[in-house]
């Protein structure tokens, strides 16, 4: 039997297979207000199956957690009831959804900000390159400000508020997004984090505002609903570490003790931007790295086809696999695996923002029409 078909226990919930919907930025919630509706519970619904887990986009633990115009949040009574409609259509197909919550920190822009403050951070190092504002203007980073103690201690409870509100609104579970260079992991690795506290300086206390999260986050779902997100060796957002092996090993063994759903690892071996699925044979495994001192069931994530997704479960280096841009371009993804059926391209102009579109109007298998299979798509 395909690797990628076994059930699995994933914390909590038993999977039927280990195809899994990575957790994807798309920024189509209802503006101005961040909310989740009717074509967000479209594009879920379509891509839930039978025993399978989809994690969601990013989701905005407070307003100051935003970052992206058109993210959605799960701070507000109409953003809980917008994520119902979502985790319903998910649920009407017996799927498994688990809400992915995050803070931006510096990755942000003071127009998105509450009073037009400037974002906050563990310490005030700018970001390189260009973001956008609040209007999707390409704008330029701005020096992130140094957070208070009291302002921490106030996101540490976001982030328990946004645990509450997605039990509220359904979902099965909970993963805390600590990848891809925002505030948990800005907090987490030393180019980002310069403070001289309680949260900087040792790589213990750089950990400490994670693992203060984890134990929020459990108290509302309890341990085995609730996962985490990690990118050792991760690039995006100019994140960066003196010393990512002994950070991330420390990292994976404190989840570990904590008896976690699942520890959910992004490949750096992976290019984001690539059409072709290529692995840099230079950079780590860190599914492989880290699976044995977490403990639990590890998610791979990273530009996996469906040969090396069961290639690294055959190997032992993860249980489940995590797939993103396939999944936006084939909704019953886990179907044409299993049947051996073609890929719909994905297009890339329509990954961010926008209608339906490049949304929900990819065919499924047995509506796909006969140019619809895979072609070699330009990176935009």
């Amino acid at each position: 039997m395909s690797a990628l078909f076994q059930p699995l226990n994933l914390g909590a919930i038993l999977l039927k297979h280990r195809v899994v919907m990575a957790p994807l930025t798309r920024l189509r919630s209802q503006q101005p207000d961040d909310v989740p509706h009717g074509l967000n519970a479209e594009y879920y619904g379509q891509r839930a199956s039978d025993g399978g887990l989809i994690i969601t986009e990013a989701t905005d633990t407070s307003e100051q957690a935003r970052g992206y115009p058109g993210a959605p949040g799960i701070y507000t009574a109409d953003q809980v009831r917008g994520w119902q409609g979502v985790t319903e259509a998910v649920h009407a197909k017996q799927g498994f959804i688990f809400s992915q919550i995050w803070h931006t920190g510096r990755i942000s822009h003071s127009s998105m900000q509450p009073g037009g403050r400037l974002p906050g951070a563990p310490s005030a190092v700018v970001a390189a390159g260009n973001h956008m504002d609040r209007q999707g203007n390409v704008v330029p980073f701005e020096t992130p400000r140094a957070l208070t103690l009291g302002e921490i201690e106030e996101i540490i409870g976001d982030f328990r508020k946004a645990a509450e509100h997605a039990l509220a609104a359904g979902f099965d579970g909970v993963e805390i997004h600590s990848a891809n260079g925002y505030l948990i992991d800005q907090f987490l690795q030393d180019h980002t984090n310069r403070r001289e506290d309680a949260y900087g300086g040792s790589i213990e206390n750089r950990t400490q505002f994670l693992l203060e999260i984890v134990e929020q986050v459990t108290g509302v779902f309890g341990h085995d609903r609730v996962g985490v997100r990690i990118a050792p060796w991760g690039v995006s957002a100019d994140i960066r570490d003196s010393d990512p092996q002994a950070l991330f090993s420390h990292v994976s063994v404190e989840l570990g003790k904590r008896k976690l759903a699942y520890l959910h690892i992004v490949e750096p071996r992976a290019n984001q931007r690539s059409d072709t699925n290529a692995l840099d044979p230079n950079a780590p495994d860190a599914s492989s790295r880290f699976k044995g001192l977490f403990g639990g069931p590890v998610i791979a994530a990273g530009g996996f086809t469906q040969e090396t997704a069961e290639s690294v479960i055959h190997a032992r280096h993860a249980d489940a696999v995590a797939f993103g841009r396939l999944f936006i371009a084939n909704p019953d993804l886990p179907d044409r695996f299993r049947m051996g059926g073609p890929l719909n391209p994905y297009d890339r102009a329509t990954f961010y923002g926008g209608d339906a579109r490049g949304y929900t109007d990819y065919p499924y298998l047995d509506t796909a029409t006969p140019d619809s299979s895979p072609k070699t798509v330009t990176p935009q």
